[in-house]
């Protein structure tokens, strides 16, 4: 490996080293991912853990996967650029550019893969002002938990619901939600 360095300019070792290493942590993460054992890994492995547990991720710029991305494109790119006898100044210029659109497209490609998987998501705020049916049967001034069977989002849910009126909802009433009770819980009144 020393006589593969040894003819080398300094610039060309440190492409050479940056495009290897990068390439073979690329491929770890590509292996990762594809055999499903990346469950969570973005959540350890962000550079600037901007992750959290707020319903959604939003655009990432600065990710682990990304700075792999950059250095792998950046070292590849660099190499080449060198190879072709390209000046010192335009071939960083080219190698950080192509870089950074890799980290780019990186960033979007999983904000948009988060988007379709996010797309399928319920949210329970868009089931106020629907009309169900009593599932489970709800006790009045909010003395039990029951269940109602939904339409919300085009799909039929059974959701968790109390309410507020005086009397019990027996199994098959009809119920509109009028508001949320915390994150989970619907607030319905008999229709």
């Amino acid at each position: 490996m020393m006589d593969f360095f040894s003819g080398m300019s300094g610039l060309e070792q440190t492409y050479w080293s940056i495009a290897l290493i990068g390439t073979f942590i690329f491929l770890i993460i590509f292996v990762i991912s594809f055999f499903g054992m990346d469950h969570d890994a973005d959540v350890h492995t962000d550079v600037s853990d901007m992750y959290s547990d707020d319903g959604g991720v939003g655009f990432q710029f600065f990710t682990f996967k990304n700075v792999i991305a950059f250095l792998t494109i950046f070292g590849w790119t660099g190499l080449v650029c060198i190879q072709n006898k390209l000046g010192v100044g335009l071939s960083l210029f080219l190698s950080v550019l192509a870089g950074l659109i890799m980290m780019v497209l990186t960033s979007l490609l999983f904000y948009w893969m988060h988007k379709m998987a996010e797309s399928g998501t319920l949210k329970m705020s868009n089931a106020i002002g629907m009309v169900g049916e009593v599932y489970i049967p709800i006790k009045s001034k909010r003395q039990n938990i029951g269940k109602v069977q939904i339409k919300v989002q085009g799909s039929l849910h059974e959701l968790e619901a109390m309410t507020d009126e005086e009397f019990d909802l027996p199994t098959g009433s009809v119920v509109e939600v009028k508001d949320l009770i915390g994150p989970e819980i619907l607030l319905v009144v008999k229709k």
